[in-house]
């Protein structure tokens, strides 16, 4: 699903449009090809995380395990204006930006259930693994950490002149942590290639955005510092696509850091063993029912005419059988010999 080709082979209180306006009034701004690369995309995310969860709760998955379910647009509409040199790092809710990047399905879940063939050997699991090949980086379990690293990879960026920029993303729970507001100042003040990413789902693990942070407009944390920054509706793939193409092409023009707030929402809970009690199931079924990206684009390429039942139903069977091939590869690859457990730990510099 390599998001140059767009091929499976390769906060909000304000919430987003509702699903008829965002269907039924607005056209396409995409031809028929991209669309339908958007939605198998998003798709595929989705599937894998449902494996991903039923996976789980038979015990093929240990340890934690944050699913992306709801927030697909984001990185969809996100990766679609990434060139070679460009970098991606994320938190610990990754396996949708590792998919995106165009990583193997098969070596995501094998790394999910601990085996030899994943990426980090079996030994990272879901909130740990890398692609140099991709230019994806992780996947970080501590709570903002990839927004400092990330400002560091953007700062080689510039340093190399390769005319790279840097996607950080991070959740509307690290917004407020030291290190981010560091990151930002650092950023500003060299003028570095990074668009920061803000994931806002409205929680932070359990707790509202309202009662977490005095800012609720969290694209704005950087306008002390000249950080231009934008709201956009993350559950609307192209209104994300479009948003991500100015930022870009800011970062890309030596004019220094921007910032996206994505007003997203994920489904599941903060993680598989939270059971989301602190918001209503008629908050969640409203968001599914109304906001959902995939079935928001899949609205609005039928009625546009940009495809049929017909080829939306054989992208479906595509990406059921990628990802049960995925599973079933995982399950059939071996685990990690002992003896590897003190291999790849350091560097030699």
């Amino acid at each position: 699903m390599a998001a140059t080709s767009r091929s499976v082979s390769r906060r909000s209180t304000r919430p987003a449009k509702s699903k008829s306006s965002a269907s039924d009034d607005k056209a396409p701004q995409n031809d028929p090809e991209t669309l339908i690369g958007f939605y198998r995309d998003m798709l595929l995310i989705r599937r894998f995380e449902e494996k991903a969860g039923q996976m789980y709760g038979m015990g093929l998955i240990g340890g934690f395990c944050h699913l992306y379910i709801g927030q697909e647009a984001v990185v969809v509409g996100m990766q679609a204006n990434v060139e070679e040199n460009d970098a991606v790092i994320t938190s610990y809710r990754d396996h949708g930006h590792m998919l995106a990047c165009g990583m193997d399905p098969k070596g995501v879940m094998a790394e999910l259930t601990g085996r030899r063939t994943g990426y980090s050997k079996g030994k990272g699991g879901s909130m740990h693994m890398f692609s140099a090949e991709k230019n994806f980086y992780g996947g970080h379990g501590i709570v903002g950490a990839q927004v400092s690293i990330g400002t560091g990879l953007s700062f080689a960026q510039k340093y190399r002149d390769n005319g790279g920029v840097t996607m950080v993303y991070f959740g509307d729970g690290a917004a407020n942590q030291g290190q981010v507001h560091e990151s930002l100042n650092m950023a500003a003040l060299w003028t570095l290639p990074v668009i920061y990413v803000i994931e806002n789902n409205k929680y932070g693990m359990g707790t509202a955005i309202d009662r977490a942070s005095a800012t609720k407009e969290l694209y704005k944390l950087g306008e002390g510092l000249g950080i231009p920054g934008q709201e956009v509706d993350g559950m609307d793939v192209e209104a994300v696509q479009e948003a991500a193409a100015r930022a870009v092409a800011h970062a890309r023009a030596g004019k220094g850091p921007y910032m996206l707030e994505m007003a997203t929402y994920r489904y599941r809970g903060h993680s598989m063993s939270d059971p989301a009690k602190y918001r209503t199931k008629e908050e969640v079924a409203r968001m599914r029912n109304e906001h959902d990206p995939i079935n928001t684009l899949r609205d609005r390429m039928l009625e546009a005419g940009a495809t049929d039942e017909d080829t939306l139903k054989t992208i479906d069977r595509e990406v059921k059988d990628i990802v049960t091939e995925a599973a079933e590869f995982a399950q059939n690859s071996p685990e990690p010999d002992p003896s590897e457990l003190y291999t790849d730990v350091l560097v030699e510099a």
